[in-house]
């Protein structure tokens, strides 16, 4: 097999047309992979209560959600340079789907429940890079920031719908009802996906012969993972990772045995950092795009402008448990567990400008991979801490500081390392025979 790329804009209106509805779809995908997350969390009370599970057990089960996500994330990673998007995106909705159902049954306890997020990781490791990557080959480059914010507010979007939803589901039919019916919205995406869904023009495809194309074997992978962009990208992703896990799997609960909110309050508020997220993202990814389209260089807008985020989350969160009313509080926390993940389209269009098409998969899906560690720590990590700590309100202000300090640092290593324009011109003027600037920046596309 070889990988065949032409250059050809899309500029057709049918193209677009259809680069919109392919986003859509997308957007979705991701909203039930921010649910498949949130529904642990949602229904912890219950399935402590059910289970008799301590805080380590239940942050045993949290964390085995991340047990193969990393490696999930790699391997299809590097098959999404190789395979279409679209049976892949197919095939790991159903493995979603395959993960929830199995939990209506009322024997399914504590081994059940590790056994299927783990499952359920390995299925979704991949989701979000190879989301991203499918988005990209709709739209050309210094025009991905704000289709990535598109992507990653569709995350919000499950987290806003799954709170609610979820909540009533478990009052009213059990909280094991609540993950079949994210099973069943699985299954339903999978049709909508195989109907619209499909890789755009701007990519590496697949095509007939025994000799892979230059463009995907010009630049050794080896360069692409150990430039400053990559790095600083992974590096500060791992801290914002790290902050949304502790998100899904603890503040649910801190909001219930620590603030003392109601069920119906909680799931109210949860909502709340997700809406946040929603607004940042979109907001980042605009005036991303605003900036680079006036001729700002990608370092302030990708770099800087990204490192603000997790640097705000960072203080919010140091400054949350230290906050006694509850007005005071719920902004904060609000704030803390949202701004991060605005920097999360402008750190992967980054790594997208500097990748030629052919590396551009295995690219995002190792970085997401890697900073997704931080996501199988983060929840046993909170756990071990809250146990041992002199009571639970100690422990969950020790975990919080700790995930503050990690995007502290993740935003400082932004600002220090985040450079695509320069990273760009080394990598893609490697891939020319003669460097030149059309050369550095040609955007390769090929045939639905």
């Amino acid at each position: 097999m070889t990988l065949e790329a032409e250059s050809r804009p899309a500029e057709a209106d049918g193209t677009r047309r259809r680069a919109r509805t392919v986003l859509a779809v997308l957007a979705l995908f991701i909203v039930i992979n921010a649910a498949d997350k949130a529904v642990l969390g949602l229904t912890a009370g219950p399935i402590k209560d059910e289970l008799d599970l301590t805080a380590t057990e239940f942050g045993t089960i949290a964390s085995g959600f991340y047990l193969l996500f990393s490696l999930s994330a790699v391997s299809v990673g590097f098959l999404g340079d190789r395979i279409r998007p679209r049976p892949l995106l197919a095939v790991l909705a159903l493995v979603w789907a395959a993960a929830q159902l199995p939990i209506l049954l009322p024997a399914a306890g504590f081994g059940a429940l590790v056994a299927t997020r783990v499952m359920l990781g390995a299925g979704e490791g991949p989701g979000y890079p190879l989301a991203n990557y499918t988005a990209f080959t709709w739209y050309p480059e210094k025009r991905r920031a704000l289709p990535s914010a598109v992507v990653v507010a569709g995350g919000a979007g499950g987290s806003v719908l799954a709170a609610p939803l979820v909540i009533l589901v478990s009052e009213t039919l059990g909280w094991r009802a609540a993950f079949g019916l994210l099973g069943a919205a699985g299954l339903l995406w999978t049709v909508l996906w195989l109907r619209l869904g499909g890789g755009g023009p701007y990519t590496a495809r697949l095509g007939p012969g025994d000799e892979p194309s230059a463009v995907n074997d010009a630049v050794p992978f080896w360069r692409v993972v150990t430039t400053g962009t990559w790095l600083g990208a992974t590096l500060s992703t791992f801290a914002v990772m790290w902050t949304l896990a502790l998100g899904f799997a603890w503040v649910p609960l801190y909001l219930e045995e620590q603030a003392g909110f109601s069920d119906a309050e909680i799931s109210a508020i949860v909502g709340l950092p997700a809406l946040s997220m929603a607004v940042l993202v979109l907001s980042a990814g605009a005036l991303a795009h605003r900036l680079l389209r006036r001729g700002v260089s990608a370092r302030i807008a990708q770099g800087l402008l990204g490192a603000l985020l997790p640097l705000l989350a960072g203080v919010c969160l140091l400054l949350m448990t230290r906050a006694a009313p509850a007005a005071l509080m719920l902004p904060l926390l609000v704030v803390a567990f949202s701004a991060g993940n605005g920097q999360t389209p402008l750190t992967n269009a980054a790594i997208a400008d500097i990748c030629p098409p052919g590396r551009r998969s295995a690219a995002l899906g190792l970085s997401y991979a890697l900073a997704a560690l931080s996501s199988l720590l983060a929840p046993y990590v909170t756990g071990r801490i809250i146990d041992a700590a002199p009571n639970e309100a100690i422990g969950y202000g020790r975990a919080f500081d700790l995930a503050a300090w990690l995007l502290i640092t993740g935003a400082a290593l932004s600002v220090l390392l985040i450079r695509p324009d320069r990273d760009a011109r080394v990598l893609l003027g490697h891939t020319a025979p003669k460097p030149t600037a059309s050369a550095a920046t040609a955007e390769p596309s090929a045939k639905e």
